[in-house]
């Protein structure tokens, strides 16, 4: 397979080759939208260091380090946000945008696919030294609940070693 060649402009990660629309079909990388196929800051990051994209800029191709930088300058979790999602990706699992729902990621289980079946979890990206209150990770938990989902918590610690702590409602 070639390489997508994709292209950043201001905040979006867009292509219309036909590699993207059968990686899209094929691995439920990006979403459709028109002609194109758009990509999540983490899925192109990920796809970049994977050697399958190469993202452009007013026509010239950005090497990997200076990707990293651009993403980083454009969100601040994303270091964090992406050792997340190349963990779950490499175990088989579905990560997506939760932008609607103010989380970081939706997760599809393995096996299932974006737009036929639902997500499982809602997950929220953490580092080990940040501290939320009750109220968060009570806000946190109705987001989940009342999306039908369960709340993942993912925290990564100094060493980038993630910790998952899967969250659901119990009816007594």
């Amino acid at each position: 397979m070639n390489k997508i060649q994709a292209n950043l402009s201001k905040h979006t990660i867009s292509s219309n080759s036909q590699e993207a629309f059968a990686l899209n079909e094929r691995g439920s990388f990006g979403e459709r939208i028109g002609d194109k196929v758009q990509y999540s800051l983490s899925e192109a990051l990920f796809l970049a260091e994977d050697g399958k994209m190469d993202v452009f800029c007013n026509n010239k191709k950005i090497q990997y380090k200076e990707l990293l930088k651009k993403l980083q300058s454009i969100d601040k979790k994303l270091e964090i946000k992406y050792f997340v999602f190349k963990d779950l990706r490499q175990k088989g699992y579905i990560p997506k945008t939760a932008l609607k729902f103010g989380a970081d990621f939706r997760i599809y289980d393995k096996g299932t696919k974006p737009g036929i079946s639902h997500a499982k979890w809602i997950a929220f990206v953490g580092h080990e030294s940040e501290k939320i209150s009750w109220h968060e990770f009570a806000a946190k938990n109705r987001v989940a609940h009342s999306t039908k989902k369960n709340l993942l918590l993912a925290i990564v610690d100094e060493e980038g070693s993630i910790t998952y702590y899967e969250i659901k409602w119990l009816k007594p």
